[in-house]
């Protein structure tokens, strides 16, 4: 069983990939779904003063710093090679990176860039509209089992 300051570690990866899924499944089940049912300009607005107030201290303190931390339990995990949990560990770890964190700037944010650019009650925001919901969407999906798949990771690292 893993022990000491990487058990410590691990319970961290534990707790802050978990709350970063339970952010994104939020989204994903109710969120933009209540967002879509608006008029297209009211929907387009909501989002963008979401996006912006998303960016909180707090928030990036768990997204990235789940992220740094599940870079560093890989690095250990390279380093150390423990006996138990090598695979869930890395595979949390691989989960969280790519699944979430990577996906995030290659997917999510591009999407918010693009709609922040659209004034809301434009008909480019409100053909744009549909478009970001669907895709933006999709891809919070993944990001939301990778971020829960890392959480579940660890934990089986732990067991």
């Amino acid at each position: 069983m893993i022990d000491g300051p990487y058990f410590v570690l691990t319970v961290l990866g534990v707790l802050g990939t978990g709350l970063v899924a339970g952010v994104f499944c939020g989204f994903s089940t109710f969120v933009m779904k209540g967002l879509a049912a608006l008029p297209p300009a009211q929907g387009v607005a909501a989002m963008q003063a979401i996006n912006v107030s998303a960016v909180t201290p707090a928030f990036m303190l768990v997204f990235a710093g789940s992220a740094v931390l599940c870079a560093v339990i890989a690095v250990v995990t390279f380093v150390l090679w423990p006996d138990e949990g090598t695979v869930e560990l890395l595979v949390g770890s691989a989960l969280y990176l790519i699944g979430s964190f990577v996906l995030t700037m290659v997917a999510n944010v591009p999407r918010n860039d693009a709609l922040a650019r659209l004034e809301p009650g434009t008909a480019e925001a409100a053909a744009y509209w549909p478009r970001y919901v669907r895709e933006w969407t999709a891809w919070n999906h993944v990001r939301t089992v990778a971020s829960a798949g890392a959480a579940v990771s660890y934990i089986s690292a732990l067991t």
